[in-house]
């Protein structure tokens, strides 16, 4: 990554272009410039057929410059560094600040490229992209511009090892609160590539970022304990206890809430639920004989007919129609 620093003081990490990708993006370009350039040609010459070779010869020139300098330095000029071969291999003409290109750095940029390009076949621009540190051509270098890329390849991300079985749990009463992130993520860079160093150079990181742990929790690790799986533990635990703070449900909500789940659930299933009971039977009436005041059918609430003019009666479950 190239560090580029703004106006305003802040570094931009732009990854700049090499000479393999250019070279296919300037080989893209100069391929269609150059069909373009024979299939006018063709047609001026059938147009000028009629014409002197002094008018001739002026309008090859003309021809040669429109479209084999011109056409460039317009395209990047219109698509803020971005001809059609540079979109195809992912590369951006930028200045030396990352911010896009004008059309003075496009034209210092055109006229430097038809000396050492095309007039030296590529030579000149091939050499001062491999001397640059940058991989910058003169061109670059006279327009203050920079040829980055802009498709970087996203870096895959490995899992952290998981600790020893038998420190499972260990870390369990651990204060982590005064641990930076800074030292989370060199801790957790150096699990992740622990196989790849060389042992005695793993075994003193591991020790230095041990003890740098150890000077965050105020607790030293248990007797015995290699300073990697100490490593490990600790960030397994630290990973445990951010899946519980991510999943826990909120406070307060998961009783209230849980009690009206289940009791609606148990309601509209005629289930029994805890602390809602079935509803109480009705107790049986006593029988009684056909001679019974309560039984004739003059007393009976069914039977009873409304006086002519009053309310109609009263059903069974109390409630009166309106009249």
């Amino acid at each position: 990554m190239s560090g580029l620093v703004t106006g305003d003081a802040v570094v931009l990490g732009l990854q700049p272009a090499r000479l393999p990708s250019r070279a296919l993006a300037v080989l893209i370009d100069l391929v269609v410039v150059w069909a373009a350039y024979l299939l006018i040609t063709l047609g001026l010459a059938v147009a000028t057929a009629s014409l002197d070779e002094a008018a001739v010869a002026a309008v090859s020139v003309a021809s040669f410059l429109l479209i084999l300098v011109g056409a460039p330095i317009a395209v990047e000029t219109l698509s803020h560094g971005r001809s059609l071969g540079k979109l195809a291999c992912g590369l951006r003409v930028v200045r030396d600040d990352g911010g896009p290109i004008r059309f003075r750095h496009a034209l210092v940029r055109g006229a430097m490229g038809v000396v050492e390009i095309l007039m030296t076949f590529g030579v000149v621009a091939c050499i001062a992209s491999l001397v640059s540190e940058r991989g910058r051509r003169l061109g670059d270098v006279f327009a203050g511009t920079l040829v980055v890329r802009e498709r970087i390849p996203t870096a895959r991300v490995l899992a952290v090892p998981p600790p020893p079985p038998w420190l499972v749990g260990r870390f369990a009463g651990l204060d982590l609160s005064a641990v930076p992130e800074a030292l989370w993520l060199e801790i957790r860079q150096y699990l992740t590539r622990a196989r790849e160093l060389d042992p005695a150079v793993g075994r003193r990181l591991a020790e230095r970022l041990a003890d740098e742990l150890v000077a965050r929790t105020g607790a030293p690790p248990p007797p015995g304990v290699p300073a990697e799986a100490y490593l490990a533990g600790v960030v397994a635990e630290r990973q445990a206890r951010d899946a519980r703070r991510a999943f826990a449900p909120p406070s307060g909500a998961g009783a209230v809430g849980g009690a009206g789940a289940v009791g609606a659930l148990g309601g509209s299933w005629g289930m029994p639920v805890a602390g809602v009971g079935p509803p109480a039977a009705a107790s049986p009436a006593p029988p009684t004989s056909p001679s019974s005041p309560a039984s004739s059918p003059a007393s009976s609430p069914a039977s009873s007919v409304a006086p002519p003019g009053g309310p109609p009666p009263a059903s069974a479950t109390g409630f009166a129609p309106p009249a």
